[in-house]
């Protein structure tokens, strides 16, 4: 229900308090910190709100008319109310203030973010942080509905109801089992590559979107063959490991498992897709606080892949 037009405006009562306590309209002017004439313009406002006079002058100072009593009383419950209003404001800022959330896809979250938290608590050691790990498209809608203060997604571009800023880049690498027939091969082509049965991220993953986006601008009739589809990076390297299929993953997802032998890197000639990492918040929104620095952070520690 909306407030009536005749309700006087809160400073206005709050000064006319300030005057019954002082005695006079120019110390509660002083106290206010405006000028008497401008404490007397707020005045006059509030009597001609609420229709009766409110004050009565004299010499030897301002005392409130008898009206002006009833409307005192009245002000002062709504003038205490606002300043329980304004404590319990100020107390939600300085909750949120100490609180981050933080929604990213899986690689960030793996791979990117515990470097990224260390850095931010070594700022900031008053922070508590939750952070959301998931798919790009999950991650940006949990930042458009404000579940999340920052988003970090990958995919081929960003959505035009974000900004966003490029904090990482990396490549995408195909990997099979050490005993597949590929991981004997210098190199396979394309057309294998799309003819091939692939196990896949779901859908509304960055990987997956940048790997189907760049494979079809290589071979336009290309269609999809997903032998498989997992949520977890995890889950698909097992899968290749077991010798499940074939499948294209993050370099920065797959470079221990390179680097310890369970999968093996295949060399795709002429096909070597990378993309950005990004950090995306609401557009026309400003980034602060907490997350201002932890976006700073992540452009600072751009991997090399």
């Amino acid at each position: 229900m909306p407030l009536s037009t005749r309700i006087p405006d809160l400073a206005a009562l709050d000064l006319l308090l300030s005057v019954i306590e002082l005695g006079s309209l120019g110390r509660a002017a002083q106290a206010h910190g405006i000028s008497q004439p401008s404490a007397s313009s707020r005045i006059q406002q509030l009597e001609r709100t609420v229709g009766v006079p409110v004050l009565e002058r004299s010499a030897r100072g301002s005392r409130p008319s008898p009206m002006g009593e009833l409307i005192a009383a009245g002000a002062k419950e709504v003038v205490d109310a606002a300043h329980r209003l304004e404590m319990t404001a100020s107390t939600l800022r300085s909750q949120r203030g100490s609180h981050l959330q933080v929604a990213a896809s899986q690689t960030v979250s793996d791979h990117l973010f515990p470097k990224w938290l260390t850095a931010l608590q070594e700022r900031r050691p008053d922070i508590t942080v939750t952070l959301m790990a998931c798919n790009s498209r999950e991650a940006g809608e949990a930042v458009l509905a404000g579940h999340a203060d920052i988003g970090f997604v990958e995919g081929p571009k960003a959505a035009p109801e974000f900004d966003t800023h490029v904090v990482a880049r990396d490549r995408l690498v195909t990997v099979v089992a050490p005993q597949h027939p590929w991981a004997r091969r210098t190199a396979i082509t394309v057309t294998e590559l799309a003819e091939a049965s692939l196990i896949q991220r779901e859908t509304g993953s960055g990987t997956r979107a940048v790997f189907e986006s760049t494979l079809v601008t290589r071979v336009p009739a290309w269609q999809p063959r997903v032998l498989l589809a997992l949520s977890s990076n995890t889950a698909i390297k097992n899968a290749v490991a077991c010798g499940a299929g074939s499948a294209i993953l993050s370099s920065l997802a797959v470079h221990r498992e390179l680097a310890a032998g369970s999968l093996t890197a295949v060399t795709v000639q002429g096909f070597e897709p990378s993309r950005s990492l990004r950090a995306v918040w609401p557009t026309g929104q400003r980034l602060v606080g907490a997350a201002r620095e932890l976006h700073t952070i992540a452009c600072r520690s751009t991997p090399r892949p």
